[in-house]
């Protein structure tokens, strides 16, 4: 498989290696506006062959990513200590305008862009618009890091492991996220119905903890690493995978449906991700998933005329 990545930052270097690791990857072409930073990367992770899986790194230009099957867009601001994701609107924007049109001019007519640039669904509403694919080949990684966080706080609230927890953060990847605690189920059962089998506890307190983590992950992290890459970049490694191995997973990535892009649980594969899940909500829930899909559209209209 032949894979493009646009933007050697943290998050950007950090999503190479985890690619790499995978052992999916044959060649990856990295591109950075900063010629020197592409070619150190892939200098330093091309050495990283010779332990481990044979793969064609090197760096690039748009050109170079003719054939690929996937291209990660890794470029733009990150947030800064006491920055949201939002404050990097119109810079990030300004990032994906000049992005897109040039891959899209060599890129195959069957390729899958990833979005990783925050803040995410609004970009990925732009690149969508401009790119002129179908909606189910321009994916944001949407909310699957924050569905991991959740899942992590579960299983130690629960002393159990997160494969055994299926819970989802929905709406948008960001302030606004919605936690959907009413689909979410532990070995076929509901949370209270699990904390009453299991003898367990979750109280008021703690749910409110637990939402609070997740929603501010990304702020501590900063605080004390000045940026996040690890969590991501693991995120990503895993959609490409569903996508490569036509693995067909339901993953809360954020595609562009009824004109808004936010997440939801979608079936993952080959062709992209093309059925959309609507899961089990309460009132609360589900007005919350409209005021997240409110904020997101008036973020998008801030940006005005896209072409």
């Amino acid at each position: 498989m032949k894979i493009g990545i646009i933007g050697l930052g943290t998050v950007g270097s950090a999503i190479a290696t985890a690619l790499y690791n995978t052992g999916l990857v044959r060649e990856m072409v990295l591109i950075d506006r900063d010629d020197k930073r592409a070619l150190a990367t892939s200098e330093d992770l091309g050495a990283a062959a010779a332990f481990g899986f044979d793969i064609n790194i090197r760096p690039g230009n748009y050109r170079d990513l003719k054939g690929a099957e996937i291209v990660i867009v890794a470029a733009g601001a990150n947030q800064l200590p006491g920055e949201t994701r939002t404050d990097l609107l119109h810079k990030n924007a300004a990032v994906i305008r000049d992005i897109i049109p040039q891959l899209v001019k060599v890129a195959d007519k069957n390729v899958k862009i990833i979005i990783v640039t925050n803040p995410l669904d609004v970009m990925v509403m732009l690149a969508t618009e401009l790119s002129g694919l179908p909606a189910s080949q321009v994916i944001g990684t949407g909310t699957m890091l924050d569905s991991a966080r959740l899942r992590a706080l579960l299983s130690r609230q629960f002393s159990l492991s997160p494969a055994s927890i299926d819970a989802y953060v929905l709406g948008e990847h960001g302030d606004s996220s919605v936690l959907n605690w009413s689909a979410a189920t532990i070995g076929g059962l509901s949370i209270p119905e699990f904390v009453k089998q299991s003898k367990n506890s979750l109280t008021i307190a703690a749910k409110k903890t637990i939402e609070h983590r997740v929603r501010n992950a990304a702020y501590e992290i900063i605080k004390g690493r000045k940026a996040t890459w690890d969590g991501i970049a693991a995120a990503t490694a895993n959609l490409v995978r569903c996508i490569a191995e036509d693995a067909r997973r339901v993953l809360t990535v954020s595609v562009v449906e009824n004109k808004i892009a936010l997440s939801l649980p979608r079936i993952v594969g080959a062709d992209g991700a093309r059925q959309t899940l609507i899961p089990n909500m309460d009132a609360s829930e589900s007005r919350a998933l409209k005021q997240s899909a409110e904020t997101i559209k008036k973020n998008y209209v801030k940006l005005g005329r896209v072409k």
